[in-house]
């Protein structure tokens, strides 16, 4: 199996500033607007994402969460391996809200539509945006669309895009085994 490396942490570090940028100039001061990073992978960037608006917003107060959508996807049934859920947090209304959902890589669509479908259980949003860090274009088996993206990146279907966080060293690497 080969790896090849797509970002380091400096371009990774680029992208999430200007992630962030873009939120900031579309939501102002979030007082509708609440980030919910996706179980599992999504949580790791929405914590990168906080502490960049903590810091550099430091008078932002953001509403945040996370959500596990692992009992709304559409394999669900149809593994023989268990699925475990995750952890949910969300200890607040988000009717009428402006939700942004979070999650690292974008490929089929199906975990983002299980998504949707997972948070109508806690109410009626304004709207839904999606923001990843990875969008890997051309394979998408549902139509959506991230309105937030650091990178599009072309792969083969049986390639997979391994997303490293690394909170120590601050050595994160986004790359590609085939």
């Amino acid at each position: 199996m080969s790896e090849k490396i797509l970002l380091d942490s400096e371009k990774i570090n680029t992208i999430l500033n200007r992630l962030v940028c873009q939120l900031v100039e579309n939501h102002r001061d979030f007082k509708n607007t609440i980030l919910i990073g996706l179980q599992p992978r999504g949580v790791f960037l929405i914590n990168k994402i906080l502490m960049i608006l903590n810091k550099d917003y430091p008078n932002l107060k953001i509403i945040n969460g996370i959500l596990d959508y692992t009992f709304f996807r559409d394999d669900f049934r149809r593994s023989e391996k268990t699925l475990t859920a995750k952890t949910t947090k969300m200890n607040f209304s988000i009717e009428g809200k402006d939700i942004v959902f979070i999650d690292d890589v974008l490929f089929t669509g199906r975990s983002i539509k299980a998504a949707m479908a997972a948070i109508d259980a806690y109410g009626r949003p304004r709207s839904i945006e999606l923001l990843v860090l990875i969008d890997r274009r051309f394979k998408r088996e549902i139509p959506i669309e991230a309105n937030y993206c650091g990178a599009k990146i072309d792969t083969f279907k049986n390639d997979r895009v391994n997303v490293v966080w690394d909170n120590e060293l601050n050595n994160n690497l986004i790359f590609i085994e085939n």
